[in-house]
Parts: C-alpha cells; sequence; structure tokens
C-alpha cells in the first residue's frame, strides 16, 4: 500500500535542489508585484498559482524557465529577498523538510541596486530569520543557500569567489543553471578550477534537458559533487539493467543524484510518475535523492514527490528512508554535520513503525 501524503509530511525529509526564486508564495508574488507596479497574468494569488503551473507544464526547459520573469521581477531589494528566504524555509519546515538547500542566481537579483554581496547577505539574513521562527515553532531546520551562475552568460569566476567569501556565512555550495542545451558545464571549468582549488563543494545542472555528454562533462572534465537532475543517465543503462562505463562510473563513485520527478515531467522526461527513471536508477542502487526543483511551477511538495513516488513503484518507509539518507549524505555540510543529519533523519523515521501500522501501511 501507498505511503499517504499526510505520512509523508510526518517524515523528515532533506531538500538538496529547490530553487528559490521557484517556490514563491503566488500571494508574495502578488503583494510584491503591487509595490513595484510589474504586471501579472492575475493578481489573484490562487488563479496565479495555476497560471505557473500552466505555463511550465508545457514539455520545454525553454518554456518552463520563461515563468521566472515574474518570480525575479520581485526579488529585486534587500526587504523582497530577505521575505522570500524566510518565507522558503517556513514553508519547507512546515512539509517537515529538516535541512534545506536554496540555490539562486545573484547575478539575476542586481536591477534593483543591490550588488552581489548584499544579494547574498539579503538572503542570508532572511534564512536565519525564517530558522528562528521555525525553531520557536517547535520545527527546527537548517537552511544554507547555493550560489548559482548563469550558464548562458559568459563565463565568469566571479560567483564562483563569492560563494567562497561567503562559506562560512550561510553559502554551502555553487552551481550552473539554466538553458543545459548548447551551454556545456566546461564553458565554466575556470570556475570549477577555482573552487577546486579552494576545496568547495559544488553540483551541476546536467543530464536533464541534454545527454549523456553533459553527465561526462559535469563529473570527468569539472569534478561535480552532486549533479541536479542527471536523469539522463538511464540512457547509459541497457534494457537489461547492464551499466555503461559513464553510469557505472557514477554509481561506483556514488556521487549523488538531485532528482525531481513532477518538474522531469514538465520538462519531457517522461510522461507519467511510473515512467520516470527514478524507479530504474533506485533499483539499481545509484544514490537517488529527491527534490522539487520549483514548487510553485510543478505545484509541489517534497512531501508529495514522496507519495507519488510511493505511489508508482511500491515504495514503503524502507525506501522513503533509504532516499532521505540518501539526501543527508550528500548534503553540502562538514561531515560531522552530516552525522547528525542523518542521525536526525533516522530518529525521525524510528518514531514511525507503530503509526504506520495502525494506518494501514506496509513497509
Amino acid at each position: 500500500m501507498a505511503v499517504s501524503i499526510d505520512v509523508c509530511r510526518a517524515l523528515p525529509k532533506v531538500a538538496l535542489h529547490d530553487h528559490l526564486d521557484g517556490g514563491l508564495r503566488p500571494a508574495t508574488i502578488v503583494e510584491e508585484a503591487a509595490a513595484i507596479g510589474h504586471r501579472l497574468p492575475t493578481a489573484d494569488p490562487e488563479a496565479l498559482a495555476e497560471w505557473f503551473y500552466a505555463a511550465a507544464d508545457s514539455g520545454s526547459l525553454v518554456r518552463y524557465l520563461e515563468t521566472f520573469d515574474h518570480t525575479i521581477a520581485v526579488m529585486q531589494t534587500s526587504g523582497q529577498l530577505r521575505r522570500v528566504a524566510a518565507e522558503f524555509v517556513e514553508d519547507q519546515a512546515a512539509d517537515g523538510v529538516i535541512y534545506a538547500e536554496a540555490r539562486w542566481a545573484p547575478e539575476q537579483h542586481l536591477a534593483g541596486g543591490l550588488s552581489l554581496a548584499e544579494a547574498v547577505e539579503a538572503v542570508r539574513d532572511g534564512l536565519a530569520e525564517g530558522m528562528a521562527r521555525c525553531a520557536e515553532a517547535g520545527r527546527p531546520i537548517i537552511a544554507r543557500q547555493i550560489l548559482t551562475s548563469m550558464r548562458h552568460g559568459v563565463p565568469t569566476t566571479r560567483i564562483a569567489e563569492l560563494a567562497v567569501a561567503y562559506r562560512h556565512d550561510s553559502v554551502c555550495g555553487f552551481d550552473i543553471a539554466g538553458a543545459e542545451d548548447g551551454y556545456p558545464p566546461s564553458r565554466f571549468s575556470e570556475a570549477f578550477d577555482y573552487l577546486k582549488r579552494h576545496n568547495f563543494e559544488f553540483t551541476i545542472h546536467a543530464g536533464e534537458a541534454f545527454g549523456l555528454p553533459s553527465i561526462w562533462e559535469a563529473v570527468q572534465l569539472c569534478g561535480a559533487s552532486r549533479l541536479g537532475h542527471g536523469v539522463r543517465l538511464a540512457d547509459d543503462i541497457a534494457a537489461d539493467g547492464t551499466l555503461g562505463e559513464l553510469a557505472g562510473y557514477v554509481r561506483d563513485r556514488r556521487i549523488p543524484l538531485e532528482l525531481c520527478p513532477s518538474s522531469n515531467l514538465q520538462t519531457g522526461i517522461a510522461d507519467t510518475i511510473a515512467e520516470h527513471p527514478f524507479g530504474l536508477l533506485a533499483r539499481l542502487q545509484f544514490r537517488v535523492t529527491v527534490s522539487c526543483d520549483n514548487r510553485l511551477m510543478s505545484r509541489t511538495t517534497l512531501s508529495r514527490e514522496f507519495a507519488l513516488l510511493s505511489e508508482a513503484f511500491g515504495y514503503g518507509l524502507a525506501d522513503l528512508r533509504r532516499f532521505s539518507v540518501n539526501a543527508a549524505k550528500s548534503a553540502f555540510l562538514p561531515f560531522d554535520q552530516r552525522l547528525a543529519l542523518i542521525e536526525r533523519v533516522k530518529a525521525g523515521f524510528r518514531e514511525y513503525p507503530a503509526q504506520s501500522a495502525a494506518a494501514g501501511l506496509s513497509d
């Protein structure tokens, strides 16, 4: 029997791949847009939520990315960034998430006159505010930020340098994101070399809208610690389950895959969750993790993603625990903090056997 969304919501979860500008509350967008005179498709929060989902649900990554014009427009001041970051933390905690990494591209948030450092500090302060509120409410959560460069821009090291500068001040990693086809990871090789010289963690969007060459570059040329999506690694797996050399390397090295099932359906990876390569990759023991990508655009939560996977593949609590532990192991945290996070996940799942049996669930 599938694990219900209510049970999934109560389980301790770890969100590794969640874009700050893809998870705003519709009401926040409406309020902030009205304050700056930005025109939206509708001023009704519920209708706006539906618009975002419909616009993103096109099967095209390029069209999907166009929806961010409206969210980024209301994230251009320190106050706006603090608000969005704080609400990001509160919404994650309300969904049972105990650790979350918010990724975003500071260079897209300078239209209001902020410097790169001021933008990062605004998000830092918002995350701290959100964590404090959640702790007071009895829902403790740890939140960090990943700084992102847009891969279609002119390659530069400035965001990588910014990330390293704030490595002990809420920033835990670096990423490149945006349209994948035509913009290979190796374009940012100088940035990745800089990060490696400074012993800094980074993930790379690869294997979502483009195939194996993108993954190979991310892993072998750039040295990614994790793969953002990486779902097209399934193209290197034969029908009988035999792994190709790249897939075998990724599995052997335990490189984490930041899989985002609902988002992947919107960008054309599969037609249904049951057809998503997640099931194959999990069965073959890749280090699969579960994330939302963009909660607003996919009209989802991490609990919903867990429930959908449980329904599609028959996963029980033991499977969901494995995915959560995988994510905790892969968090961009120091080793001792990862150990504490792993134990927190395990402890949370240990509380559930009696309740799950009472709910008629099987593991």
